[in-house]
């Protein structure tokens, strides 16, 4: 995969059921660390809460949209 910057748009690759996440979810990426894993903080839009959600993501885990 490509790296993702912040303000990037990706896609969840996997379910996240405990967070009520499903694969597909698009989200924004909030900021990115590359040492000592690649991971994402993403923010993603609850629509049932009327929320946002930011999840800490390993790079397996989501996709550029």
């Amino acid at each position: 995969m490509q790296q993702v910057l912040a303000n990037e748009r990706v896609r969840l690759e996997q379910d996240i059921p405990e967070l009520e996440l499903c694969r597909g979810d698009v989200g924004v990426v909030v900021s990115a660390w590359f040492f000592p894993n690649t991971a994402y903080e993403v923010e993603f839009e609850v629509k049932q809460q009327c929320e946002r959600l930011r999840v800490l993501l390993l790079q397996q885990q989501v996709g550029k949209e």
